[in-house]
């Protein structure tokens, strides 16, 4: 067996890192907003402002990150991705002011459990 590892039943898994997947909003210059999924925001994010993100950011040119939401799996991220791609422009933009405003501490991130 050349070159395949031979592990115990789950010792392996333990030892690896779980890489994290993040699915991210953009604002560009003409008020639009662009979607996308990555495992390295600040490394995408870069690469949009250098104009080789993708063909969208290109030709607006991206100004911020105005969401970030991330996922253990590849699949969940892509699967929000969808989600937020079919929503309108102006619900794009509440969820960019709903998403500033629970990182700056107006309210908590789990839900409160009522009784």
């Amino acid at each position: 067996m050349a070159g395949r590892a031979v592990t115990m039943h789950g010792a392996h898994s333990r030892n690896v890192k779980r890489a994290s997947y993040f699915v991210y909003m953009l604002l560009c210059d003409d008020g639009s907003y662009y979607t996308g999924y990555t495992s390295n925001v600040l490394s995408r994010f870069e690469r949009h402002r250098k104009g080789r993100g993708a063909r969208y950011t290109k030709m607006r040119q991206p100004k911020r990150i105005v969401y970030l939401q991330r996922f253990s799996t590849r699949r969940a991220a892509m699967r929000r991705e969808r989600q937020m791609k079919a929503l309108s422009h102006d619900e794009k933009r509440d969820l960019s002011r709903l998403h500033k405003l629970n990182r700056a501490g107006y309210w908590p991130r789990k839900p409160l459990r009522v009784t």
